[in-house]
This record gives C-alpha cells, structure tokens and sequence, in this order.
C-alpha cells in the first residue's frame, strides 16, 4: 500500500473540500478545474457524438478494438461534471479493455433535477441497443452520481422490458438519496473532500421535493436487484458514502446475483481517477474493473 500516494492525495483534496455554500456555478467550475489535473492514457482516441438525444463522447482505443461497448455515466453529485471531466476514468477503461466507450452528457440538476438525467441514460442505452449493439457485449460503468446511474438505468431498463446490460461496474456509487448510511456521519472526518451537508445540498438540487425513498433514487434501500448482471462496487474506505456500496452489495446477495465489493483502506472518493502515477491503488483498481469487463462483455 502507497501510504505516502494516499497521504498526498488526502492533502491535496482537502484544499478543494468546500468551507461553506457554493453557487451551482463555482461547483462546477472547481470541479472541472480538480479533474483537469488528472491524467488521461495518451492510447485513445475521443470523438463527439449523438446518443439518443444527448452529446456524448466516443472513446476508443487507438489500436484495433476488442469487441466490446462500456457505457459510462460520468460523476459529480448530478449537478455538475461533464464526459470531458470524467475523461480519465474512461479513457483508462477503454485502454486497459481494449473496448469502445461512450460517455453520456446527461442533464444536470438544479436545471433539470430528478428524471431528467435517468431519462437520458435510459435513452442513450436505447439507442446503443437499436444500432445493433448486442447487451452480451455491453457494460455500464460510473463514478459517483454516475456510478449510482449504473444501478437505476439498469432499473429503469428493466421496468421498460429491455434487456440488461452484461455488467455493471460503479466506482464510488451514489445509491441512497435518503443519506441514512451510518458512513455519512462516521466517516465524515476521514472524507478529504465530501461533507454531509454538501451531499445533502446537492442531493435537494436533484430532489427538487421529491421523495427519495424510491428504487430508483435510493436503490441501496429500496431496490428489487432479481435478474441484475453481476456487478463490482469499488469503493475507498475513506469516503462517507461507503455505506452506499455495501448496503446495494448486501441487497444483490440477497437476491441471488453475483456481487463483488471492493474496498480499498484509506482510499478517497472516486479514488481511481489517480491512476496513471498518482496513486499505485487506483491503477490496481482499474486493473480489476478491466478485468471484471473483459471476463463478463462477450463479443456478439
């Protein structure tokens, strides 16, 4: 383990932690400016394109391609963040998988809360579908917000009678809009970046009102997973949505499907976008979420 990598990193997220409210404008702004420093593999290539009805982001890798589709959901508590911020966390997948990637530019909230972005992923997916792309050879993946989008597009795919992807790979998901995880509070000093009541504020600007005891907004409480693909929850200890992922990975057992938890000691938040040098954990990480792919998306 990278004690030192680990320490670093803490140090440098803590400058970024929020002291106080924040307009949904310098949100963003800080966010992109944080994921901007991150290192993206030089061994892809990036195109925009149209899915569904959204901007996406078309990732591939610069040698021939595997057969094989990753459809990402990029983070950043569904009120900012972008395909380009999450760059890194796809481009890393697509070269260590050799597969293509599409990552979505979903709506954000508070401009469109809750379903807006569930709505475009949904149909983003369709999309995919009708072009032929088989669900055998297709995955999803996310970080954060968007790893809790692996979950309820997956939901919200079933209720609409589609079939479901191969995999689902969410790195640091958020799964409970409720926030009644015992990691929310217990884990909030050893958290370098997330506090509760930023989650909670972000979390209201999705909500928009709205009850979140619903599947699809808190599915590590409230969701039926029977007939999911087998999933992989990567999650740092060091985080206060911790909970998030084992509460979802105690409901997966319980309905009969495959789930691997992962956490990492002393790890952050998204911990994987520091692959690439930064941080020896986060590129074993991704090394076990290619994997994780490569053995479950089946060419077809």
């Amino acid at each position: 383990m990278s004690k030192q990598q680990l320490a670093d990193i803490d140090a440098m997220l803590r400058r970024f932690r929020p002291t106080g409210p924040r307009s949904v404008a310098e949100l963003r702004t800080g966010f992109k400016a944080l994921m901007d420093t991150m290192t993206v593999p030089e061994n892809v290539h990036t195109a925009p394109v149209i899915l569904g009805d959204r901007p996406a982001l078309h990732v591939t890798p610069a040698d021939a391609p595997r057969r094989g589709t990753i459809l990402y959901f990029h983070g950043g508590g569904f009120v900012f963040g972008s395909p380009e911020t999450a760059l890194s966390l796809t481009a890393q997948l697509v070269s260590k998988t050799g597969f293509e990637a599409y990552s979505v530019d979903y709506r954000l909230a508070p401009e469109h809360p809750f379903p807006a972005g569930l709505e475009d992923n949904l149909s983003a997916y369709r999309a995919l579908l009708d072009q032929g792309v088989s669900p055998s050879s297709l995955g999803f993946a996310g970080d954060s917000a968007g790893g809790g989008y692996t979950v309820t597009t997956a939901l919200a795919a079933r209720d609409a009678d589609l079939p479901l992807p191969a995999a689902i790979v969410a790195f640091s998901p958020g799964l409970d809009a409720t926030r009644t995880g015992e990691s929310m509070t217990a884990k909030e000093d050893a958290d370098p970046i997330f506090t509760r009541d930023a989650v909670m504020s972000t979390g209201a600007m999705y909500l928009a009102g709205q009850d979140p005891n619903r599947p699809l907004l808190s599915p590590a409480v409230h969701a039926d997973l029977t007939g999911f693909p087998p999933l992989l929850l990567q999650v740092g200890a060091n985080e206060i949505l911790l909970d998030d992922s084992t509460r979802l990975a105690a409901r997966a057992r319980d309905a009969g499907v495959d789930v691997i938890l992962d956490v990492t000691a002393d790890a952050p938040h998204v911990f994987q976008a520091f692959a690439g040098g930064a941080l020896d954990e986060a590129d074993h990480a991704l090394d076990r979420a290619a994997l994780f792919l490569t053995q479950h998306l089946r060419a077809g």
